[in-house]
């Protein structure tokens, strides 16, 4: 490991116990920031409502660090968008934010459309799928933005349990992400969770970045604030466990092309090797083949797009 991550490791990773919530608070109340929290939702009705409920309750009604709760529903056939506003929450549909512009499929779309409809200063992202959820993941994660202007981005670290064995989960971020960043990008080989989907960042980051529109958001968006503000403007914060629902093999097959495809544009911004992956299925006829296309659209940094600049204006 490079002495400047062993260094970093030593100053950059904190735990949520660090800060306390009443320390957070002054801090807020001092420099007058304002929190966003975003939740990217699609078909997450079992789990979402909760999770709003405890930010709404712990942050907004016992202590007023957060300052609004958007989930942006990116095309959900279940009571997604009922449960989440039931709970609190302020909920827009992907398609309503820029409507101009055609929507794709993919989480980074509804990422890069979420600072168009939220206000704060510091932009939290919370996954809608998380169980047994604490507030901690969002305490946690703005705190150093709150109390350091120095930093800039904070991800959450956290235990993964994969069927209840301890460390099994993150296969994704084990199998590609972690040898992508160590080889290519070897700076952000002390981030525990650099494929997590629990972080902040301040909105002037947020505005310059340019937002994969699929499952790469999370690396592009680390390896890019890396090399536009540096390896000192970026940290992590352990909250402790956290439990989602895991997808099957093939699915994490599809999410590590499109993660490689995002470091390999970022490596050579050469043209298209194959935009695609093929898996196999058995069916009635032995395997079969089933290919899939490999997102690899990126969005713009959202200082470029008109209708946020004049929004920003007025």
């Amino acid at each position: 490991m490079l002495e400047e991550v062993e260094r970093w490791l030593s100053t950059r990773s904190w735990s949520v116990t660090d800060r306390p919530l009443h320390q957070l608070l002054a801090a807020k109340q001092r420099t007058g920031q304002s929190v966003s929290v975003v939740l990217p939702a699609l078909n997450e009705e079992e789990t979402v409502g909760e999770i709003v409920a405890i930010i709404r309750h712990d942050l907004m009604h016992q202590v007023p660090l957060v300052d609004e709760i958007v989930v942006v529903d990116s095309g959900s056939t279940d009571r997604t968008s009922e449960v989440a506003a039931a709970a609190g929450a302020t909920v827009v549909h992907r398609d309503e934010i820029l409507p101009h512009i055609p929507a794709v499929p993919g989480k980074g779309e509804v990422l890069w459309r979420s600072l168009l409809v939220t206000s704060g200063d510091i932009v939290c992202f919370i996954d809608a799928d998380l169980k047994e959820f604490s507030s901690d993941f969002v305490s946690g994660i703005v705190g150093p933005l709150l109390t350091d202007p120095g930093i800039d981005l904070v991800k959450g670290m956290y235990d993964r349990p994969l069927r209840g064995a301890a460390g099994q989960g993150g296969r994704v971020t084990e199998l590609m992400a972690r040898p992508l960043l160590n080889m290519h990008w070897p700076q952000l080989a002390g981030f525990v969770q650099p494929l997590g989907g629990e972080y902040a960042a301040r909105r002037s980051l947020l505005e310059q970045l340019p937002f994969p529109v699929g499952y790469g958001v999370e690396l592009g968006m680390l390896i890019d604030a890396l090399h536009l503000v540096g390896l000192d403007a970026l940290a992590q914060v352990d909250v402790g466990v956290r439990k989602h629902r895991h997808q099957d093999g093939q699915a994490l097959g599809r999410m590590s092309a499109a993660i490689y495809r995002t470091a390999q544009l970022r490596l050579a911004r050469g043209h298209l090797v194959r935009p695609s992956l093929t898996q196999f299925e058995r069916g009635e006829d032995g395997f079969e083949p089933r290919t899939y296309s490999v997102d690899t659209e990126e969005r713009p940094p959202m200082v470029e797009i008109a209708e946020y600049a004049s929004r920003k204006v007025a």
